[in-house]
């Protein structure tokens, strides 16, 4: 196994860093940060985007500069960014926002779960694969809340049960045995004071589903959710507003996406993230960044290629 060896922790407290996709005023990030300020034990930063950049994957905006407004959260360092989960990690990593790199980067809390294929669209999980990428040690977080079901203070509680995992990193950061080759994507279930343990699990299949309408007004635009569930309200807007003028011609269509159709499929392989989640457990879920193909495929590629190019 190659280890991360850099072990940026020396005579000095831990430096986490936390961003999310939900926002830097979302209660997911709140709570976790308060948490982590309350153990005393690490010195936190966060870097999050100033408002709601749910379901914006791994996007970056690179076209505009932008903006680090300071944002006052007791006990840390914080900054509202004008850009996406990704943007916030990659400037909070860039030593040009803060003196010195953090040992730790965690995104979330976010509001609702990440499992199977919509770890690919979460920018929660972005947040976290960014600083991966850069080789800092992270952990992305989500909490499968349901609106009206429980109470927001049970973040606090998804925060602290957090802990164990978030002490479990940094002491491996201290030793120097932290895996260099994965990231964590940890899930919450909703009735968190009562989860039945921590299980290491694996990125399933399972995936949300939603047809497309189409629409008279602009105005009927829907707000997207990491989840891929929906509620009515303002989207994510593009960052380019010169709109070419044929976009607003008489053959102009405007769909948005069908909240009534939504469908989430239910085949769940057993041992896998949604699996041990909706069974009430706290998932632990490794992620790379790199795009694992199945064998059979790379077999079948293997031949197919040269036979249809002419080559031996």
């Amino acid at each position: 196994m190659e280890l991360n060896g850099e072990g940026r922790i020396s005579g000095k407290r831990p430096t986490i860093m936390v961003t999310n996709d939900d926002g830097i005023d979302a209660h997911g990030l709140r709570a976790l940060v308060r948490v982590l300020v309350s153990t005393n034990l690490y010195d936190v930063r966060v870097c999050a985007p100033d408002s709601e950049k749910s379901a914006v994957s791994h996007s970056i905006i690179w076209s505009r500069p932008l903006t680090a407004q300071r944002v006052e959260i007791d006990g840390a360092e914080a900054y509202a960014v004008s850009g996406t989960p990704a943007d916030c990690t990659g400037l909070g990593l860039s030593e040009a926002l803060f003196p010195s790199l953090p040992d730790l980067v965690l995104s979330g809390i976010n509001v609702g779960s990440n499992c199977g294929y919509n770890i690919v669209y979460s920018g929660t999980v972005a947040g976290a694969r960014e600083a991966f990428i850069y080789d800092v040690p992270s952990a992305s977080i989500s909490y499968d809340w349901k609106y009206g079901d429980i109470n927001v203070n049970d973040f606090i509680l998804a925060a602290q049960a957090c802990l164990p995992i978030i002490d479990g990193i940094i002491n491996a950061i201290k030793n120097k045995t932290h895996p260099k080759k994965c990231f964590l994507n940890i899930d919450l279930p909703t009735d968190i004071a009562n989860h039945k343990g921590y299980k290491l699990t694996t990125q399933g299949k399972s995936l949300t589903k939603m047809g497309w309408i189409q629409v008279e007004k602009e105005a009927q635009r829907v707000k997207m959710l990491s989840t891929m569930s929906m509620e009515t309200d303002s989207g994510v807007i593009s960052d380019n507003n010169a709109t070419s003028a044929h976009h607003h011609s008489q053959d102009s269509r405007l769909f948005k996406r069908d909240v009534s159709s939504v469908l989430r499929n239910m085949v769940v392989e057993e041992g896998t993230d949604l699996h041990f989640l909706q069974e009430g457990f706290i998932t632990v879920t490794l992620i790379g960044a790199l795009s694992q193909v199945d064998v059979d495929c790379q077999n079948y590629y293997k031949e197919w290629l040269p036979k249809i190019t002419n080559q031996p």
